[in-house]
């Protein structure tokens, strides 16, 4: 206090102003920052951003596989790519490469012989442009290797014992004395055909191999083709094992196999199938096919069914729908089963019933339309409806039996004449008429044509001579079922004798000991006449004379 009363011109005891001075906005200053600034915060981030990448490619920004793009098409090129181009035909949408074989598609056995009529994306190559450059990987290219790996040459492959390398299987099979030689053409390559035992040796060891081509839904695909020569790069034979859509027609799937990949298939068990390769097959000069870079949207097909379908009218259509829904389906299909005998099984259906369904559940609505499409060209029928999830099919007013005419009947000719006149003046069916099904029919002929069955021309038959056409029928078809044919042999002098154990009326001729020798006539003390006597008619396996003489023989053989 003393120091600062010493100060000069400093009042401490003056009084504040009566007046204070008015605020100047024109001269005012902001007012001062604060020591610390308040410091400004990025927005939070999500933890998957979604950054834009740069599409430089046309075919990456294509519309999504729901979205309700369709372009009507119509046959002929709607693309072209310089030489490359997208053509639409008979085999739907396929692709055409220069230099290629043959054109390309996504898949071989399993496109629809309707053409398409609309597609459901911009037409453009699911291949890699030629002139793409390296996809980068977020690393420096590698430099290039000094060593010189040779090309793998199935004409001189390593030895069986080299450390680091798997088996490799050598051209062939070949008979003694011949080699493998280059081949151009398919006939060039698969060589001389396959023998049986061949067959057999190449066949074996795969019953039990895993390593396998697996084919689905979608068929013989166009990147199957290198996959199955990577497979022949170390072994003979290819196995293919199908399953789904594709084996309710395996006809059209091994001849598609065959025609894409120049092989033969030796064997055949249901779905799986070996392929050969050939006998003078080379890896190193293979067909090289571009590798397939995306599955291509399905084109847009005609509907399979129609309210009115080819020979019905909208009316009586709805009325089969009603009948099938109490309908009893002839079979229930499995989830990637192997329907290699659907098509059989609904023809004769069909030879019952004008109606068959078949029950789908647990398939894919795409997989079920699928194979109603296939039924429809094979066996042919006419689709009806796809509801819950179950196939209803009609067989069509052009149907045909199988077996011949349906007007047959069981009874004979005579009284079919008769029944059918009588039928005509009285308005009424006859009682004895008896219409049964073509395929009855046809096994009641086959079984009469081989004396296994007899028709009974008298209808009028009291039950003693009933009984004895029928035993007279049944020594009659033991006979023949236990006889053997005549072998005729022919004389120096030209005039034929019949040297062979001819049977007549029960006994066998005098020129049986001109083929067998003495050791091999029995006498008839090998055996007792008690074993002739009259027997059952179900007769048990080896109760027959001629099962103990045939043991007999068996035993002195060995």
């Amino acid at each position: 206090m003393p120091i600062l009363a010493s100060l000069p011109g400093l009042n401490l005891l003056s009084s504040l102003p009566s007046n204070p001075p008015q605020n100047d906005t024109t001269s005012s200053t902001p007012p001062p920052s604060p020591p610390i600034p308040i410091p400004k915060y990025p927005p939070p981030r999500s933890r998957n951003p979604k950054t834009n990448v740069p599409r430089s490619n046309p075919a990456l920004s294509i519309p999504h596989r729901r979205s309700n793009y369709r372009k009507p098409v119509q046959k002929g090129v709607i693309s072209t790519d310089g030489d490359r181009c997208v053509i639409v035909g008979e085999n739907g949408v396929s692709y055409k490469l220069p230099g290629a074989p043959f054109e390309f598609q996504y898949s071989y056995s399993e496109t629809p012989s309707a053409e398409p009529i609309a597609i459901r994306e911009p037409a453009y190559l699911p291949f890699a442009p030629p002139t793409m450059p390296r996809p980068w990987t977020g690393k420096a290219p590698l430099k290039k290797s000094k060593k010189n790996i040779p090309l793998f040459d199935s004409f001189n492959p390593p030895p069986p014992g080299k450390k680091g390398v798997k088996h490799v299987e050598k051209p062939g099979p070949f008979p003694f004395g011949k080699y493998p030689k280059e081949g151009k053409t398919r006939e060039e390559i698969l060589g001389e055909p396959l023998k049986k035992w061949e067959i057999k040796m190449l066949v074996k060891p795969l019953l039990s191999y895993n390593r396998q081509v697996n084919l689905g839904r979608d068929g013989l695909t166009h990147n199957m083709l290198d996959l199955i020569h990577s497979h022949w790069k170390r072994r003979r034979v290819c196995k293919i094992k199908c399953k789904g859509v594709p084996t309710v027609d395996m006809d059209n799937v091994c001849r598609h196999i065959e025609e894409k990949t120049g092989g033969k298939i030796i064997h055949r068990v249901g779905g799986v199938v070996y392929l050969f390769r050939g006998r003078n097959y080379n890896y190193r000069t293979r067909p090289q096919y571009p590798v397939m870079l995306w599955k291509p949207a399905t084109p847009v097909y005609p509907k399979l069914i129609q309210e009115a379908p080819e020979g019905l009218t909208k009316a009586e259509a709805d009325e089969f729908r009603k009948k099938g829904k109490s309908l009893l389906p002839i079979c229930t299909l499995a989830k990637n089963g192997v329907y290699a005998s659907l098509v059989k099984d609904v023809r004769d259906a069909f030879e019952e019933c004008p109606l068959v369904k078949i029950d789908c559940k647990g398939l894919q609505p795409s997989d079920y339309k699928k194979i109603g499409a296939k039924l429809k060209e094979l066996v042919p029928c006419v689709l009806l409806s796809f509801d819950d999830e179950q196939i209803l099919m009609w067989r069509g007013r052009d149907w045909k039996s199988m077996y011949g005419d349906t007007s047959s009947t069981l009874v004979p000719v005579k009284a079919d004449i008769s029944s059918a006149k009588s039928s005509d003046d009285s308005g009424t069916p006859d009682a004895q008429r008896v219409v049964s099904s073509p395929k009855m029919i046809s096994l009641w002929r086959r079984a009469i044509e081989s004396n296994k069955a007899l028709l009974l021309e008298e209808l009028a038959l009291g039950p003693d001579a009933l009984l004895e056409k029928v035993e007279e029928f049944e020594g009659m078809s033991l006979a023949i079922e236990h006889s053997c044919e005549a072998l005729v042999l022919s004389s120096e002098d030209g005039s034929s004798s019949s040297s062979s154990a001819e049977f007549k009326g029960g006994s066998y001729s005098e020129d049986e000991n001109d083929i067998y020798s003495s050791d091999d006539i029995i006498d008839d003390e090998d055996y007792d006449d008690d074993s002739f006597a009259e027997v059952n008619p179900s007769i048990p396996l080896g109760s027959l004379p001629v099962d103990k003489i045939a043991e007999r023989l068996r035993r002195e053989s060995k």
